[in-house]
């Protein structure tokens, strides 16, 4: 491969310098003079002897190339023309011996070929030219060694396995660093020959990312998911989390169960009294200044780790960025690229200040740290003994742990490996981030490092935002791929589930059905940020519902009606949760409730798994007690306050009891909602409400007796009946829901029963009543009707789980069995 090809013309006279250089003196001397219709002939009679004693396998030359070459020769010589095939021998010989594609015999000759082919001159002319093919000849020997040593595969020098043509190398990526501004900055896409480092294929990548509280735990799911997409490596994840974000993310990775990935998990809390001296007056807070502390923080065994920032987007497997810590040199134990801003050049405004850095200063969004040689570097006392003395003049940090970076670096500019800017590609406003890419392939990581975050100034602004998103809503099922050919640890929850569902007979016509109970859906609490105070007086009630994207209109009217606590569980695609996430940052309803908890499961399968989705929602509540309702009913005004009261009322708190709100049911749209029980007794008579499914499924409801709520002014007693399935408030220890009864069909009535068995009392509220909304038939519910198949498996398992309520509960569960055969 060629490069720093010279000049055309430098090149011209080096090529007849070294055709000059294969003639003895003599012949030389002979040949002068003469025309040059009769110079091409001398200069042949010298060269065949050499010809004869090397056999050169040369490639074919295209006649356009020869007349390329001849016009960047002419005029170097008049006699160009007449010997151009002579000329071009020894330069197509070393074109080709540099390429690496020739082949060199030595073919030995016998006395009489040597006799017809000794040139005029003589025997000493002879011995020259003999001795100068020999040691032609020792010198392709040499090359020969060289070029049969087995070279590197690909993939070795590609780590993505692309195309030469897409390896970008600076001079800074060799670990000198590069002031030259524009040279540094700018990154082409010329071929490189140097062989790049190889990652094992099993050998695991660790990476650690601080993140804390609810937002930021969202943002980190589009990073790990892009990781994810590219990586062809076990991965480690090292997570510095608060008690928010640990929670988010240890309940995403438990039921993402992605193969060849370990998470663990970090307390921040207990690293603020590190940090917490330095003055920051950073977006991020004190959790800004955590990754000068990762050397104390990480596992003393741990010697390198990249650490990301959570507005990170990876565009290459995470592996090409692993494999540049093999080019670390000397001293060197930072990896960083340079600031793409004018932050630290001071220049931005007037009066501005800085802290201390080398040139441009260098972005810590990402990091190569080299952690066993920081530790004997004393990095601890390195960065604190800068940060206090730079504090005395700069009274606080600007852009938190950067600030301390960078300070330390101008101190000490031999930590510092400086990485291509393609590994840290900046979009905020104001930067160079154009200069690292010239083409889609260039680039490596995005990093979104600007407050306005998507909103930023870019020329390419779309094409970076279409990336992110596509991550943002990619189907993060799809990134549970095994790393085949790699040893993992064992995963006990992922070998009980495989073990469980290699159990369950495919050839079952409800196989479907079984299998939704065991399936694991990827949950990932709390979508968005949550505050809730608990009450002093234990009282405190949460609604709990679930909900899929069509439903998605009932929750401001679900907010304006229920003032307390709110635990939702949504059940949704990644690109519907996006969709989620904007609606709800777009309603001041929604957003001037902070007490509302959005629990994103992620859809999977063909049913929808309707008592997972309470479960988890009922999981994640913060009160002491909890009123279990649907998306579709708006409680009455009033409600959450009169539950709280009812629960001292009736003693709740020391007994066992299901207080039954009685719900209704509209046909119109437009409802003015009653304010007062009276008002609805007025809609009931008036035929504007009905008691709910009272012409579908009477039994649902019956024992509620509606006829004795319209003029009881106590709370009354009702026993349970077969299909008994009301709306309660109960506390938060009740027993959950069981997962088999997916879909449409007895999965709050397996409930009822359940809370039946475990002898809660059933008591209605006089005072309290909810509203049945209309909406499209669902699609589960469709299914029943049209399907007898799903009739049958439904029946089914309506049978399996009561004899599983007799094996719990003994004969008091027989009631159950023999209700169900009456109705």
């Amino acid at each position: 491969m060629i490069k720093n090809s010279p000049p055309a013309a430098d090149w011209c006279i080096s090529m007849d310098a070294e055709w000059e250089s294969s003639l003895d003196a003599a012949t030389l001397g002979r040949c002068q003079g003469l025309g040059e219709a009769h110079l091409q002939q001398c200069h042949e009679s010298a060269w065949t002897p050499a010809a004869s004693h090397i056999e050169v396998t040369l490639p074919l030359i295209p006649f356009a190339l020869v007349q390329r070459m001849l016009g960047m020769c002419r005029g170097r010589r008049k006699f160009l023309a007449a010997s151009l095939a002579l000329l071009f021998i020894p330069a197509l010989t070393w074109l080709y011996l540099t390429v690496g594609g020739f082949q060199v015999k030595p073919i030995p000759l016998s006395p009489l070929e040597a006799q017809s082919s000794t040139p005029v001159g003589g025997a000493g002319e002879r011995q020259a030219l003999e001795l100068r093919v020999r040691a032609v000849e020792e010198e392709n020997r040499a090359l020969r060694r060289e070029l049969s040593r087995p070279p590197k595969s690909p993939s070795a020098r590609l780590p993505n396995g692309g195309h030469r043509g897409n390896q970008s190398r600076t001079h800074s990526e060799e670990g000198t660093g590069d002031n030259d501004g524009q040279k540094a900055a700018t990154v082409g896409n010329s071929s490189d020959c140097v062989q790049q480092p190889v990652v094992d294929k099993c050998e695991t990548i660790h990476v650690a990312i601080v993140c804390a509280g609810y937002n930021a735990s969202r943002d980190v799911v589009t990073l790990v998911k892009s990781v994810l997409f590219h990586r062809r490596n076990p991965l480690h994840f090292h997570f510095i989390t608060d008690a928010i974000a640990q929670q988010i993310l240890s309940s995403l990775f438990h039921t993402w169960m992605v193969p060849a990935v370990r998470v663990d998990f970090y307390d921040a809390d207990e690293l603020k009294s590190e940090v917490s001296w330095i003055p920051n007056k950073h977006y991020s807070g004190i959790y800004g200044l955590m990754k000068l502390v990762l050397t104390k923080t990480l596992p003393s065994d741990l010697q390198r780790v990249i650490v990301l920032d959570t507005d990170i987007t990876f565009a290459t497997d995470i592996a090409e960025l692993w494999a540049v810590f093999h080019k670390f040199k000397g001293q060197q134990v930072l990896g960083l690229v340079e600031n793409q801003s004018d932050w630290y050049l001071g220049n931005l405004w007037k009066n501005h200040r800085p802290w201390p850095a080398l040139g441009r200063g260098f972005n810590t969004g990402v990091i190569l740290l080299l952690l066993d040689r920081l530790r004997k570097l004393r990095w601890e006392q390195m960065w604190r003994l800068t940060a206090e003395r730079e504090l005395m003049s700069m009274l606080s940090t600007s852009l938190a742990d950067q600030d301390i970076f960078n300070a330390v670096i101008k101190q000490n500019p031999f930590l510092v490996h400086q990485l291509p800017c393609f590994w840290n590609v900046q979009l905020s406003d104001h930067t160079r981030s154009e200069k690292c890419y010239r083409d889609v392939s260039d680039l490596k990581v995005i990093h979104w490092n600007s407050p306005k975050k998507l909103r930023v100034k870019n020329k390419h602004v779309e094409f970076f935002r279409n990336l992110y998103l596509t991550f943002l809503e990619y189907d993060g099922n799809l990134l549970r791929r095994e790393l085949f050919g790699c040893p993992s640890e064992a995963d006990h929850n992922s070998e009980n589930l495989q073990k469980t569902l290699s159990e369950l007979d495919e050839d079952d016509p409800c196989y479907e059905f079984r299998r939704e109970r065991f399936t694991v859906h990827r949950t990932h609490l709390y979508f968005l940020h949550y505050e809730y105070e608990p009450s002093s007086d234990n009282t405190d009630v949460t609604l709990v519902a679930q909900l899929s994207m069509d439903r998605l209109q009932m929750l401001e009217a679900i907010c304006k009606h229920w003032e307390g606590p709110i635990s939702l569980a949504l059940y949704l695609s990644d690109a519907e949760a996006q969709q989620f996430l904007r609606y709800a940052q777009g309603s001041e309803v929604l957003m001037s409730r902070g007490n509302v908890g959005y629990h994103i499961v992620y859809k999977e399968g063909q049913f929808y798994p309707v008592n997972l989705l309470r479960n988890v929602a009922m999981q994640q509540v913060n009160t002491p007690y909890m009123f279990l309702s649907d998306i579709d009913f708006l409680p009455m005004y009033g409600l959450y306050e009169y539950l709280r009261k009812s629960v001292v009322q009736l003693d709740m708190a020391n007994s066992k009891k299901a207080l039954v709100v009685p719900a209704f049911e509209t046909l119109r749209y437009r409802l003015s909602y009653p304010k007062s029980k009276a008002e609805l007794l007025s809609q009931l008579d008036m035929g504007t409400l009905f008691t709910f499914r009272y012409h579908v499924w009477t039994k649902g409801h019956a024992p509620t007796n509606f006829a004795k709520w319209r003029t009881a002014t106590t709370p009354y007693r009702v026993q349970w009946e077969a299909d008994f399935e009301p709306y309660v408030m109960v506390r938060r220890d009740c027993p959950e829901y069981d997962r088999r009864f997916v879909g449409f069909g007895w999965n709050k009535v397996a409930h009822i029963m359940e809370l039946d068995a475990q002898e809660y009392e059933f008591v209605v509220l006089p005072n309290a009543y909810m509203i049945h909304m209309p909406h499209a038939p669902s699609f589960d519910i469709t299914k029943f009707r049209s399907n007898k198949q799903y009739r049958v498996c439904l029946k089914t398992l309506k049978e399996e789980f009561q004899q599983n309520m007799s094996r719990r509960y003994g004969f008091a569960a027989l009631k159950y069995m023999t209700a169900e055969n009456n109705s």
